[in-house]
C-alpha cells in the first residue's frame, strides 16, 4: 500500500502510526507544503493520504496558503472512499473541507487525558481493541464543529468532539493518537520552553505523570493505529503489478 502523509511544520514525528504502517508494509511518501506549497496528487495516486498537526490554525491561509487546497485533498479521497486520517491540526482541516466551522483558541489541552469513546466509537472499527475510555496525548487550542454527515466516536470533558468518522474511513482525531513515549520525549526536548509555558511545572512532574499514564497510552495509540492501517484497500490494479513482478 502506498500512504501520502502531510506535514505542517518540522519534528511532527509518526510514532505508533509509523510502527503500523511498517507492520503492513506500507510505502510512505512525505509532503512538506509549509517548506514548499507541494501536496500530494489527488485519489488515484495513494491509498490512503494522513495529515499530521502543526503550530497553525486551520484557517491560517495568509501564511499558510496551501491550506484550502489541503482541505479539499482531504475531502477528494474520502468521496474516493480512500482511507483519510487527519491528527490535531490535520482533524481541524479536514473538518473544514467536509464544513464544519473551525474554532480559534476555544479550549486548551495538553498531556495526557481520558478520552471517552461514544456508543458509536464502540461499534467503530477504529476502537474496537479499546474499551470506554483510554488515555492519550493531546496539545491543542483550537476545535471544531462536527461537519454535517459525521458520527462522534470520541470526546473529553473540555472538548466533546475528539473524534469523528465520515462515510467508509475518513477519520478525524483532535488527540495525537501518534504520540507514544518516545515522540513525547522528543517533543519535551523540541518544545521544552514552549511546553513549560503550556503547563507551568511540566518537566518537574513529568516522570511522575509519565509513569502514571504513558503505558496505557502506547498500547492505545498503537491498537488505533493498527485499526486505522486496517482500514486501508491497497487499490485493484497496483497488487496486480506487484504480483506480477513477483511471479516474473
Amino acid at each position: 500500500m502506498r500512504v501520502a502523509v502531510v506535514e505542517n511544520m518540522p519534528n511532527t514525528h509518526i510514532g505508533a502510526l509509523g510502527t503500523a504502517l511498517a507492520e503492513a508494509g506500507a510505502t510512505i511518501d512525505w509532503y512538506r507544503p509549509w517548506s514548499d506549497g507541494a501536496l500530494p496528487a489527488g485519489p488515484e495516486a495513494y491509498d490512503a493520504l494522513v495529515v499530521l498537526g502543526g503550530e497553525q490554525s486551520a484557517v491560517d491561509d495568509a501564511d499558510y496558503p496551501y491550506l484550502p487546497a489541503l482541505a479539499a485533498l482531504m475531502r477528494s479521497y474520502g468521496d474516493a472512499e480512500k482511507s483519510v486520517l487527519g491528527i490535531c491540526l490535520g482533524s481541524q482541516v479536514l473538518a473544514r473541507g467536509y464544513g464544519g466551522e473551525n474554532i480559534l483558541n476555544g479550549t486548551r489541552e495538553f498531556g495526557w487525558k481520558p478520552v471517552d469513546v461514544t456508543g458509536e466509537g464502540r461499534a467503530d472499527p477504529l476502537f474496537e481493541d479499546l474499551g470506554d475510555a483510554f488515555p492519550i496525548f493531546e496539545w491543542h487550542s483550537d476545535t471544531f464543529t462536527l461537519p454535517a454527515g459525521s458520527v462522534r466516536l470520541a470526546s473529553t470533558e473540555a472538548v466533546p468532539n475528539q473524534c469523528f468518522r465520515i462515510g467508509r474511513a475518513v477519520y478525524g482525531a483532535q488527540f495525537h493518537f501518534e504520540a507514544d513515549s518516545s515522540v513525547v520525549d522528543r517533543w519535551n526536548v523540541e518544545f521544552r520552553e514552549l511546553a513549560e509555558v503550556l503547563e507551568p511545572g511540566w518537566h518537574e512532574r513529568f516522570p511522575q505523570t509519565s509513569a502514571r499514564y504513558s503505558a496505557d497510552a502506547d498500547r492505545a495509540g498503537l491498537a488505533l493505529a493498527r485499526a486505522f492501517v486496517r482500514t486501508i484497500r491497497p487499490s485493484v490494479a497496483k497488487q496486480d503489478a506487484a504480483d506480477s513482478r513477483l511471479s516474473a
